[in-house]
């Protein structure tokens, strides 16, 4: 496909001049002016947008607090300044698309009550609430020592009916020798027992997770140990509040048994204990180099530990580029400017996840608005949009998509940028880029990315993630998807995965701005063919047709959960009114189209599930590729 209409010039009856006159030089076809403007991005600006986005200040942009609303603001002024319009009609700012969102999380006047004292969350305990119906109750706690159960060393008996589904209480650290050595350890180094975070819960929690608890109540050593419990145990899911739509199903709390790390004076009262009586049975322990009898008699206690769910406004930013003779098609070309905000007291300020991303598609904004203004804007009308939700699970694009501002039936295509600012360990230059569904819903979207690709300084497009069967599920994890659920084409850029991910370390100095650059260019000379081509790239109808349609028997027969030897997935497949719905473990889900019956395909991919007749088994069949799932 061309990368720019071809004009029809119609030579009237003028003399002939010599080649090479002003004259006939006069009538020739303009040169491509994609690559004047793609040159209008450069390193230094990127830079400097960059560098207020993920900066301190901005306090990592997680969505719906301040520095989301700060970044959210600044997107916004950058876009009115390059002389996009706001689009979105009835907002008190044409340029946010508001939405409401809710947060469920432990509610902050959560207490526990022994006795006459009552304990305060995130002052004398934390608590990863799991299972909330049963962290409002009156419970009767049960010691386990130092909840160890092995050979050399058990508090307790797994097989112990008494204490089958009980609230356990157990002091964190491991038994020591009088002289305070690891009683555990043959050469006096500390065992897992005594690390906190992962590496306890990982020693304890087999033998434990036996006696199916309500709650354990970990005591901490010390008012200093319990202060780092939200950073020594922040791998551990169910710490951030959940977030979803507030007319959508609310996320499940992670599973699992109730966990509360407590302060030692909290610990003590559990037991009905002081902290020297603590202290006292511990001695004793080391005193006889085993687990001995304790003393505690644990009184009752009232929980009153309870969720939370507040709304909370947060908002897409959307910059607006009239076209001219085509404008009523729209080319989206989209980032995500959310992340994962201040966490354990540190920043997580997400330069390439995704501010890289997001100041490319301010840079590309920027370069379009110049090309208007001197004569050369584009035939289709392009959509700049920073999606605010996306580390939680894709909101501001399913918003977005279930609410366009313009119809995803005149919306051409989706070029969607996350992380596209660093070199990743399988190149050691930053002359690549990875693309992923370029080709999964219009081969001429493909082509066009290809041309387009070869005419300057070409890099080398990657396609190693774009399969629906990589371990990292890429396809699914970036705000495109809302896009090809919809049969909109897409082409998801991507530089690859790094140690700085989801990490404090992801900073404005680990940005490679030659290799962003170079990306940035070729988006934009991407996105400038597919604005300005005769055609829309059109969707393959193969893979848009609308198929057959089984009864809602026949959907109940394929529903279950379907896993393979072959790949570390598994798939549940449900059905949902008159779809059926496939839902890859931790991933989103999505409808599967029937194509006949017994098949069914994804329409992102164009893979098919094919099921054997009267089998509880499929077979997923991408490319050339084919994976046997049936159930357990």
């Amino acid at each position: 496909m061309p990368a720019f209409p071809v004009r029809l010039l119609i030579v009237l009856a003028v003399p002939l001049l010599p080649l090479g006159t002003h004259a006939q030089r006069a009538r020739r076809p303009p040169a491509d002016p994609a690559p004047t403007y793609a040159a209008r991005i450069t390193p230094a600006a990127l830079r400097q947008d960059l560098t207020v986005l993920a900066s301190d200040a901005y306090e990592g942009r997680a969505t719906g607090r301040r520095g989301q609303q700060q970044a959210a603001a600044y997107l916004a002024r950058a876009f009115a300044a390059a002389g996009l319009r706001g689009p979105v009609a009835g907002s008190d700012t044409p340029y946010y698309q508001r939405f409401t969102l809710t947060r469920t999380g432990v509610d902050s006047a959560s207490s526990v009550t022994v006795g006459t004292r009552t304990f305060r969350v995130n002052q004398d305990f934390f608590v990863l609430l799991r299972n909330p119906a049963a962290a409002a109750a009156v419970i009767q706690p049960t010691f386990v020592g130092y909840g160890i159960s092995t050979p050399g060393f058990a508090d307790y008996t797994p097989s112990d009916p008494a204490l089958q589904a009980k609230d356990l209480v157990l002091l964190l650290d491991e038994p020591r020798n009088p002289a305070g050595q690891p009683l555990l350890s043959p050469n006096g180094q500390a065992s897992a027992y005594a690390q906190p975070g992962f590496a306890e819960m990982l020693a304890r929690s087999p033998a434990m997770r036996t006696l199916a608890p309500h709650a354990t109540f970990r005591i901490m050593p010390s008012a200093a140990a319990l202060a780092q419990v939200p950073q020594a145990y922040a791998d551990l899911p169910g710490w951030e509040p959940r977030i979803a739509f507030p007319d959508g199903p609310a996320p499940a709390p992670a599973a699992g048994a109730n966990v509360f790390f407590v302060s030692p004076e909290m610990g003590a009262a559990l037991l009905g204990t002081t902290e020297a009586g603590l202290a006292a049975y511990q001695q004793q322990v080391a005193a006889a180099g085993k687990p001995v009898a304790s003393p505690f008699r644990p009184p009752a206690v009232t929980l009153q530990v309870r969720e939370q769910t507040q709304r909370f406004p947060t908002e897409n930013v959307l910059g607006y580029l009239e076209g001219t003779d085509k404008k009523e098609e729209v080319v989206v070309i989209s980032a995500h400017y959310d992340h994962v905000g201040r966490q354990h007291g540190q920043v997580y300020n997400g330069a390439d996840d995704d501010g890289s991303g997001t100041v490319s598609v301010l840079a590309m904004a920027r370069a379009f608005a110049q090309a208007k203004r001197e004569g050369h804007g584009p035939r289709r009308s392009l959509l700049f949009v920073g999606f605010t939700g996306e580390e939680l699970g894709l909101l501001g694009s399913r918003y977005y998509t279930d609410h366009p501002v313009f119809p995803l039936t005149a919306t051409v295509a989706n070029l969607h940028l996350d992380m596209v600012g660093r070199v990743d360990s399988l190149h050691q230059q930053g002359d690549y880029l990875y693309l992923l569904g370029s080709n999964w819903l219009s081969g001429e979207l493909h082509e066009l990315s290809e041309q387009t690709n070869g005419r300057h300084q070409p890099l080398q497009l990657d396609y190693r993630y774009n399969t629906l069967t990589h371990p990292a599920y890429l396809y699914y994890r970036s705000d495109h998807y809302n896009f090809a659920r919809q049969q909109v084409p897409v082409i998801y850029y991507f530089s690859g995965f790094h140690p700085d991910y989801h990490q404090p370390g992801d900073d404005v100095d680990k940005i490679d701005f030659a290799a962003l650059t170079r990306r940035s260019q070729l988006i934009f000379r991407t996105a400038w063919a597919v604005a300005t081509a005769p055609q829309r790239p059109r969707p393959d109808p193969a893979r848009a047709s609308p198929g057959f349609q089984p009864t809602a028997p026949e959907l109940d027969r394929y529903a279950g959960r379907y896993s393979c030897p072959q790949l570390p997935l598994t798939i549940t497949l449900s059905r949902v009114g008159e779809t059926l719905q496939a839902q890859p473990t931790g991933q989103p889900a999505f409808v599967l189209r029937p194509v006949r019956p017994n098949v069914f395909r994804f329409e992102p991919t164009g893979g098919l599930l094919e099921f054997e007749a009267g089998q509880s088994r499929f077979v997923l069949v991408e490319g050339c590729c084919r994976f046997a799932f049936s159930k357990p």
